[in-house]
């Protein structure tokens, strides 16, 4: 198994724009052996200390072999609506890891 967390920035007033993509990506995920485990909107409250920028969302997604993330990435249909994470994403972290 690898994890894959996201710490997500959109850009303001894109809100609608993030969604339409996700709601077209996250479903694919399940599509290669993956599947979403979080998907948190913190707001400040949630933050004990931050050093970083505050995400928008943060994700936390498990797929069974590095070769399916990269099916993922690869997936023509998710490429199709890239131009809505274009127009609403200033930038992600992310983060690959495995379990301990």
């Amino acid at each position: 198994m690898i994890f894959i967390t996201q710490l997500i920035y959109i850009l303001e007033g894109q809100e609608n724009i993030f969604n339409q993509f996700e709601d077209i990506a996250i479903p694919t995920i399940l599509k290669y052996n993956g599947k979403l485990l979080l998907r948190v909107r913190p707001d400040d409250k949630a933050f004990v200390e931050a050093s970083v920028e505050k995400p928008y969302e943060i994700h936390l997604v498990e797929f069974t072999t590095e070769s399916d993330f990269d099916n993922f990435m690869q997936d023509e249909e998710r490429k199709k609506f890239l131009h809505l994470k274009e127009r609403s994403i200033k930038s992600v972290l992310l983060i690959k890891g495995i379990k301990l």
